[in-house]
């Protein structure tokens, strides 16, 4: 069954040009680059990338995130953030995965979902529950 063009699921793909300023929040369904400057908030159902001409004082909220440029502001990602070798992030992170190129500069916090690792040698929490417990029961 073919899909009318209108219901392309949000794949159009938004740029933000080198002298274009924009103020506000910005809802973008699809991918959106940013060789510009953006204050204010992003919202957006793809990856944000900002260009290395890009400037962006704003928090985003994406699937995933690649930053060249300037970045002042929180990113909050379900999939990916990517800090190429000559960025600037000045904000706090929230992703899954993260990516820090040698030379990119980073002054923040950065959270990761799932971040308990599994390295299958360690004992699961109920097993070293029940050992405390029969410990604490001999005295």
């Amino acid at each position: 069954m073919k899909k009318n063009n209108s219901e392309s699921d949000g794949l159009m793909n938004t740029i933000i040009g080198k002298d274009t300023v924009i103020n506000g929040t910005l809802d973008i369904k699809g991918a959106l680059r940013v060789d510009g400057t953006v204050k204010g908030k992003i919202n957006c159902s793809d990856c944000v990338t900002v260009g290395s001409t890009g400037i962006v004082e704003a928090e985003i909220e994406a699937e995933s995130a690649i930053i060249a440029g300037r970045m002042l502001g929180n990113v909050v990602t379900t999939e990916t953030i990517e800090l190429q070798a000559k960025c600037e992030m000045e904000g706090d992170l929230k992703t899954k995965s993260l990516v820090i190129e040698q030379g990119a500069v980073f002054c923040g916090a950065c959270n990761m979902k799932d971040t308990r690792p599994n390295l299958g040698f360690l004992a699961p929490e109920k097993e070293t529950e029940k050992v405390s417990s029969d410990e604490d029961s001999k005295f």
